[in-house]
């Protein structure tokens, strides 16, 4: 049984909040519905379209065996079953940034993973945050909701 580190459905407030920088890529701002979570998230969104307004389901899993095994890092082509195949799309990375700030009595965890230059901003309840460990390899998985 695959263990998936966080699970939540969010919904997408913004588009690009900073501006449109690439062609193929939009940076999505979304709020979690059962966490209360904060999400930027970087999407191709010429394979991905996405528009503020929409939810989505995003999971964060360490491996995408069945069995919970480790991933060996490779690709193995075959008619495996694989959680990837319950979603539309899904990218493999590194947390590489693991924080916390306190602010009006709060304390909000941050955690920043890169899936090969796009990258990821979670922020909220640090309790979630300790499920994580630096350099830790993630898959995230998105379908619409």
């Amino acid at each position: 049984m695959v263990e998936t580190l966080f699970e939540d459905i969010f919904r997408v407030d913004t588009l690009d909040p900073d501006g449109k920088k690439f062609d193929r890529v939009s940076r999505i701002s979304a709020r979690s519905e059962q966490f209360d979570m904060l999400m930027h998230l970087d999407i191709n969104t010429e394979i991905y379209p996405m528009r503020a307004g929409e939810k989505f389901m995003m999971v964060l899993a360490s491996t995408l065996n069945l069995d919970g095994t480790p991933d060996s890092g490779y690709y193995t082509p075959g008619n495996r079953k694989s959680p990837a195949d319950k979603f539309d799309y899904v990218m493999q990375g590194k947390l590489y940034r693991i924080s916390e700030e306190t602010r009006e009595k709060q304390v909000k965890a941050d955690m920043y993973v890169s899936f090969g230059g796009l990258l990821m901003m979670l922020k909220g309840d640090p309790s979630i945050a300790a499920r994580f460990e630096l350099d830790q390899k993630l898959f995230i998985l998105l379908r619409k909701v």
